[in-house]
């Protein structure tokens, strides 16, 4: 497994939180095999949301895997966490020995193409240990991802390239939105992996 990037670029924030973007871990061929193989195995099924009492469905695929069927509710809706692949742990042992992190969990999003997104929102639900650390490697298209502070409004943004991690912590998530904008160009899927801490 060739990695790159042994140093994260600095904090692309500012101020008020820590976001280390370390550019591509994997090679093309390791970023595409995984891609390939998530792809076809993991157990997809469409996000839902509850927003302003109504059940909305996502075009936007996602799957919640941890080292035990942790439930873990989002948008109001909850997910009971599936048992680890081989892939997903060997994704994860790479992730924690780049950036010294344990993790317990991941969620998984699917976006068939540019024009499917996420809107701003901060992952502070009660489930995840306070001021953890949030790895995030992305797969497939490369994608623009943005930050906005919550009281000042500054928005910070980057792209994510195929095989790159992006490692939010300390207090990210209490001062910052995040979100990943849809755009017409991006005619190909990404999957993002977002692997996380669940107190137990």
């Amino acid at each position: 497994m060739d990695l790159f990037n042994d140093n994260p670029i600095s904090n692309i924030l500012p101020n008020d939180g820590e976001v280390n973007y370390y550019g591509k871990i994997l090679n093309n061929e390791d970023a595409q095999h995984y891609f390939d193989h998530l792809l076809r195995n993991i157990q997809w099924d469409n996000d839902k949301a509850i927003i302003f009492g109504k059940l909305i469905v996502t075009k936007r695929k996602a799957a919640w895997y941890g080292d035990k069927p942790f439930d873990y509710t989002y948008s109001k809706t909850t997910k009971s966490a599936l048992p680890w692949t081989r892939e997903l742990l060997e994704i994860k042992e790479i992730i924690e020995k780049k950036t010294g992190e344990t993790f317990n969990s991941c969620l998984l999003n699917l976006y068939h193409s540019g024009e499917e997104g996420m809107a701003w929102h901060s992952d502070g639900e009660k489930d995840l240990k306070k001021n953890g650390a949030i790895g995030s490697l992305s797969l497939g298209a490369d994608r623009k991802f943005s930050f906005k502070h919550k009281v000042t409004k500054h928005t910070v943004s980057v792209i994510l390239e195929k095989g790159s991690l992006l490692v939010m912590q300390g207090r990210t998530q209490t001062n910052w939105l995040h979100r990943l904008p849809p755009t017409k160009k991006v005619k190909s899927p990404r999957i993002n992996l977002t692997f996380r801490t669940i107190e137990v």
